[in-house]
């Protein structure tokens, strides 16, 4: 048996996202304002920074300005503004009605934008961090939370690489490390495999309403140059979802005659017949959006699950030794479809907090509660406390009154309705049995436009060893066929955006097979599974998507 070996830090990131980089900057900032050495670690699962970053890719620079304020003389990669910014409700596969854009809320306001690709502001981050001294470990997935004798996180363990599918132990492998820290911040994006476990150790979301969570869907295009408005946002919502699918479109024109599109479709839905793939597909053919795409070349596919539950989903963000930050913990603004800012600031005000407590001598393992203080007296919490209404209305007034309500909200009374909305309803809770519901004909893809779930796998660069232990889980397999196909016709075969799971064979020759090498760490299946019974955890070797410059 290989011993493990360990290093030791004051603080260890989890996540090389946005607010994980944040963080590990402002830290190092502050250890440098004192005169010491940064002692920080950065984990990514991804085979480099930026390879696992899907987004939508509107920002606003208000974290990067604080951060720091010179960077664009750093070489930020923020370069187009938003110029045009266009809402649209689309009533029909062939009509839409474009919404006057004095009745926008505030908040839907993308004038102060950058259209950027994240996963290269990500890679700036992580330049920026090395140079202020703080180590990046990217192709290492984090396993497991390492607890102290009084139950305070103490660190993480990276997964044990070279493991062969049956368990044995191949010629290639090595045992992960155990990374120990003073303090240790999580920053992994969306659904967290050791977020959840800090949500049920802690209580983390005793207080909170249930989280909520969308799937994004998103392709990135090289269009001809006459089809192509730099600066232009598109946004909207309606056709191809049903009246009760909350969800919507965007359309942003990068530089380099690029077009990011994409559809996030909330997975609150009730109908298990929904393929917001397909949806996602059909929806390109709409006149509004195909004229922009013809005669383009699609040359990069993802897709990620995004928290959508906001500020009254918000859970504890400390705990004995540690932090949950940026969409680990849920700040996204999903009014403004934007969390990069909120991210950041998030992990930077982690940083200012472990900093005060280093300075003065802390040797670790505290529950710094004074970050509470410092995330309410933030602007980050006034901006997601203004957009709570958001995500409630349209759970449960729908798109059109539910937006009406929040545009009240945002117009009227200034983001503080005296109304107090919530919903606590779980949304794999809403699904509704099969014989219930109308199955949808979706048209075949014309490979023009739209496109079949296998390429679109492809050109998300997905990269799974064959020979590994597969890292979706079933709590008890005979649920999908006993259960959910009965049920719900198996919706496992609709929801996930990369073809993982299918049902093959007939009769008593059928069985659920899982695809775990197509699988892009959307991680929907850990949210809409109607019987909560997969589980996703990190791949040995981090593996999955590298999206390129997405």
């Amino acid at each position: 048996m290989s011993e493990r070996e360990s290093m030791q830090f004051d603080v260890v990131i989890v996540g090389a996202g946005p607010a994980g980089l944040a963080c590990a900057c402002r830290l190092a900032q502050l250890a440098q304002e004192q005169g010491r050495e940064p002692s920080v670690c950065v984990v990514e699962k991804g085979s480099e920074v930026g390879a696992h970053i899907l987004s939508g890719a509107i920002i606003e620079s208000r974290a990067l300005d604080e951060l720091f304020p010179d960077w664009q003389q750093r070489g930020a990669p923020l370069s187009t503004r938003v110029t045009r910014e266009e809402m649209h409700l689309l009533r029909s596969a062939g009509s839409a009605w474009k919404v006057p854009h004095a009745l926008l809320p505030r908040a839907m306001h993308n004038h102060d934008g950058y259209i950027v690709s994240v996963g290269n502001l990500c890679r700036w981050l992580a330049t920026q961090a090395e140079a202020l001294g703080v180590e990046i470990f990217p192709g290492f997935a984090a396993a497991q939370v390492l607890f102290g004798e009084q139950g305070e996180v103490k660190g993480i363990a990276t997964g044990d690489m070279g493991i062969a599918a049956d368990g044995s132990h191949k010629d290639s492998f090595t045992p992960g490390m155990d990374l120990l820290a003073r303090y240790t911040v999580f920053a992994e994006g969306c659904r967290g495999q050791l977020g959840k476990t800090l949500y049920a150790r802690f209580g983390l979301d005793a207080q909170a309403d249930t989280q909520h969570y969308g799937i994004g869907l998103k392709e990135l295009w090289d269009v001809p140059p006459p089809r192509h408005v730099e600066g232009l946002v598109v946004h909207g919502t309606g056709w191809p979802l049903a009246g009760d699918t909350g969800g919507g479109f965007f359309l942003y024109h990068l530089e380099n005659h690029q077009i990011a599109v994409g559809l996030v479709v909330d997975l609150n839905y009730r109908n298990p017949w929904i393929s917001p793939y397909d949806d996602f597909q059909r929806m390109k053919h709409h006149p509004l959006l195909a004229q922009y795409l013809q005669g383009g070349k699609r040359v990069a596919y993802g897709a990620r699950a995004l928290t959508k539950g906001g500020f009254n989903a918000l859970p504890t963000m400390h705990f004995p030794g540690g932090f949950l930050v940026g969409c680990n913990a849920g700040t996204l603004n999903s009014a403004k479809l934007k969390g990069v800012h909120t991210g950041m600031k998030s992990g930077m005000l982690a940083a200012e907090e472990i900093a005060a407590a280093l300075g003065q001598g802390d040797q670790g393992g505290q529950d710094l509660s004074g970050f509470a203080e410092r995330f309410r007296a933030s602007w980050v919490y006034d901006e997601l406390q203004s957009s709570r209404t958001f995500a409630p209305a349209l759970h449960k007034l729908g798109p059109l009154l539910g937006g009406a309500l929040f545009a009240l909200d945002q117009t009227v009374f200034r983001g503080r309705l005296p109304i107090a909305l919530h919903d606590k309803t779980p949304d794999c809770a809403r699904l509704r049995p099969a014989r219930e519901c109308e199955p949808i004909a979706y048209p075949k893809p014309d490979g023009v436009l739209s496109f079949d779930k296998l390429s679109s796998v492809f050109l998300s660069n997905t990269s799974h060893e064959e020979d590994q232990p597969c890292h979706l889980h079933l709590a008890d397999p005979s649920l999908p066929l006993g259960r959910n196909l009965a049920e719900y016709a198996e919706p496992a075969q609709r929801y996930c955006p990369a073809g993982v799971y299918e049902i093959v064979g007939e009769g008593s020759a059928q069985r659920f097979q899982i695809n775990a090498a197509n699988c892009v760490h959307c991680k929907t299946c850990d949210i809409k599974d109607p019987a909560q019974n997969i589980t996703w955890v990190a791949p040995e070797g981090g593996g999955g998507p590298n999206y390129p410059n997405m």
